[in-house]
């Protein structure tokens, strides 16, 4: 039983939560006499030692942020009475429900509000994964968010602008947080909560991405009131059917978030945040489409597929097939002068009947379009690069009906590198030119863009790298 006054400081209130070896409680800090929360682990017969290796990673994360929506380190002491020793960590208090409480409450959010507590969640995460090194939290779900009452001042604030205050949104329990330098060279203990976990935290490994998981399943909560664990899985996805109207992008936007596969998943805050505001299909490119290219560009959140069409111009093809004319037109005649006197007898030439005569037509000019069909069908013949969450193919469309691979397909995790081959200038091409190249593994992946501007270069370039969230090297 913990003491009702600690340091002679902090006088417990009431009792917030309660685990094996561990309390929260609400106290008065009698200096200040504000309301701070402490969070007790003390030295029983459950202790473990995992236990004090996240107690004390919590209490040093903390100390290291600064945050409006993050609670703020106060304290942080050693505790002793006649039954117990422990460690209290003290924290500022927030006055606020959490979105838990608010769904057993009854509250409904609609889509709008529900963008703006993932807009405010994702601002949090970029602080936390900007940090050095980035913070990860292991644990986001519905009971660690506080959403705070709308302030009188701030509801005649928006309702002067016409705009909904949802009221401020924070991310609390930070006693499963971890930093990629904590994770490195150590043993990782598995923490989190079961439906708001991301498959690769089963294995212990967390990253960035590991705590969008965790915000995905928690907005997935709100527009269907289930924890995501007794939702219907399908290859590990969370199939759910929300509760209220949603638009297409939200939902697929949600389904991104909660991507169990680590290489399909959003990778950061930032991207995420750029991704709720904007759909991917919306989001503007750096370097832009040029309005003569001809190169076909399909992106969506699940596929990318570019198709360069042949390199063989125009004015080429048609040159080609007067020449072929001419040429297979010279070679008929001239085998016409060894097939007739086939059809003499003796000296007098035996006239052809007119069926004969018909075949031979017909013949002639099958013989003399079919490489002039050649030629143009080369204009449709293309280069097609695709991209999933499965793999990257290559093919070409020979004369444009007859696909083949280019190249065998590779895992789309196996890819590693995109980076410009730069050619060096010949006397046929003075001036140097670049392909792309995509390394898969061991397999590489050319794009031949040798006839293809260097505007036409750098989009098709910058939008694979941003695609598969690769920087580009030369």
């Amino acid at each position: 039983m913990v003491e009702r006054v600690l340091k002679e400081r902090y006088a417990i209130q009431q009792c917030l939560g309660k685990n094996a070896g561990r309390q929260t409680l609400l106290a008065r800090d009698l200096q200040t006499q504000e309301l701070v929360v402490i969070k007790i682990l003390t030295f029983s017969a459950d202790f473990q030692w995992d236990d004090l290796k996240l107690f004390e990673r919590e209490a040093t994360t903390l100390q290291s942020l600064s945050h409006p929506a993050i609670p703020r380190y106060l304290d942080h002491f050693e505790f002793q009475t006649p039954k117990t020793k422990g460690l209290a960590l003290v924290q500022s208090y927030i006055e606020a429900k959490s979105l838990a409480e608010w769904v057993e409450l009854g509250r409904k959010f609609n889509e709008k509000e529900i963008k703006q507590i993932a807009n405010k969640l994702l601002e949090i995460l970029i602080y936390l994964q900007h940090q050095n090194p980035p913070v990860i939290h292991r644990d986001i779900k519905p009971s660690n968010i506080l959403l705070a009452d709308r302030s009188p001042l701030k509801q005649k604030h928006s309702a002067l602008n016409k705009g909904g205050w949802l009221g401020e949104v924070y991310l609390v329990d930070f006693g499963s947080v971890q930093t990629l330098a904590a994770r490195e060279g150590s043993t990782v203990t598995v923490v989190g909560t079961y439906g708001y976990m991301p498959p690769e935290q089963f294995g212990g490994r967390a990253v960035p991405a590991s705590d969008l998981y965790g915000l995905g399943a928690t907005l997935i909560y709100l527009v269907t009131g289930v924890h995501p664990a007794d939702l219907p899985q399908e290859d590990l996805r969370i199939n759910f059917e929300p509760k209220i109207a949603l638009s297409s992008e939200f939902v697929d936007w949600l389904q991104w978030m909660t991507e169990p596969d680590l290489n399909s998943r959003l990778t950061t805050a930032d991207r995420a945040l750029k991704g709720l505001e904007k759909p991917r299909e919306a989001i503007p490119l750096v370097v832009r489409k040029p309005s003569s290219s001809k190169v076909k560009l399909k992106k969506y959140r699940n596929s990318l597929e570019i198709v360069v069409p042949s390199s063989y111009p125009l004015c080429l093809t048609i040159a080609g097939s007067v020449i072929a004319f001419f040429i297979l037109s010279y070679f008929f005649l001239a085998s016409l002068s060894f097939i007739m006197p086939a059809f003499s007898i003796g000296s007098s030439f035996v006239r052809l009947s007119a069926e004969i005569a018909v075949f031979f037509w017909v013949f002639y000019f099958v013989y003399l379009s079919l490489p002039i069909i050649l030629q143009f069908l080369l204009l449709f013949d293309a280069t097609r690069l695709r991209l999933d969450r499965k793999q990257i193919s290559f093919t070409s469309n020979w004369l444009g009906l007859v696909r083949y691979n280019l190249r065998p397909p590779s895992p789309r995790m196996a890819i590693c590198k995109l980076r410009f081959i730069v050619d060096e200038p010949t006397e046929s091409r003075p001036h140097p030119h670049r392909d792309i190249q995509i390394w898969a593994g061991t397999q590489e992946y050319k794009l031949i863009t040798s006839h293809l501007t260097d505007g036409e270069i750098d989009w098709i370039a910058g939008e694979l790298s941003e695609w598969l969230d690769l920087p580009i090297s030369e």
